[in-house]
């Protein structure tokens, strides 16, 4: 049976509910905070490697479709609205906007999603592929192959996150039509809200790293 948000109380091992709730967004923010320790690995490799292989990189960036990515960095700021919208409607008591929002983060999810997918669908078609998989004859330095399996692993990785992202809407979608958030409880739809914005920040420096390389 579903707990109304109005009739939820706090877990026993919090003192009120606002401890519970400020308890959980530190702990959101503290995982935020090994995720961007993860990504700065791959950022800084992107860096060294793309200082030692300044032309490399310029050229095999050529191959890559600034369009699409320019769209999925619309979709996804896009994404990040939707979610505040649906945040502040948990807090507002408003349920019907807090589950439409959701669903519509999820919808503008999966457009990235797709057109991501025709995106590595065509690399793989011309051979645009990590290391020694590499096999367009378009790009004449040897390594291009390099920056394809950086492009590849942060790009993936990127979308593992969003992926996943989807299923917790999912859950938080289920919740919210059974009216278990509102003024009193919204903590889930906050803290996903903290992660969804983090991974649509990523992005924002993946598009001008991989897409808009002078």
């Amino acid at each position: 049976m579903a707990i109304v948000a109005s009739e939820r109380k706090h877990s026993e091992h919090f003192n009120s509910a606002e401890h519970e709730f400020v308890s959980s967004k530190q702990g959101m923010w503290l995982f935020l905070l090994q995720e961007v320790l993860f990504f700065a690995g791959l950022f800084v490799a992107y860096g060294i490697f793309r200082a030692l292989n300044p032309e490399m990189f310029h050229a095999a960036s050529q191959m890559l479709d600034v369009k699409m990515g320019a769209l999925n960095t619309v979709v996804l700021i896009c994404s990040s609205l939707t979610m505040a919208f649906a945040v502040r409607s948990a807090q507002t008591n408003q349920t019907k906007k807090t589950t439409m929002y959701l669903i519509v983060t999820f919808l503008l999810a999966s457009v990235f999603l797709v057109v991501k997918y025709f995106e590595y669908s065509h690399k793989f078609h011309v051979g645009l592929l990590p290391g020694q998989y590499f096999t367009n004859t378009e790009l004449t330095d040897p390594k291009s192959g390099l920056f394809f399996s950086l492009y590849f692993m942060m790009t993936g990785v990127h979308g593992l996150h969003i992926i996943l992202g989807m299923l917790v809407i999912l859950w938080l979608v289920r919740r919210s039509s059974r009216n278990e958030f509102g003024s009193n409880y919204y903590t889930p739809v906050e803290l996903f809200g903290l992660y969804w914005h983090f991974v649509d920040l990523i992005w924002i420096y993946l598009f001008p790293l991989l897409y808009l390389i002078d």
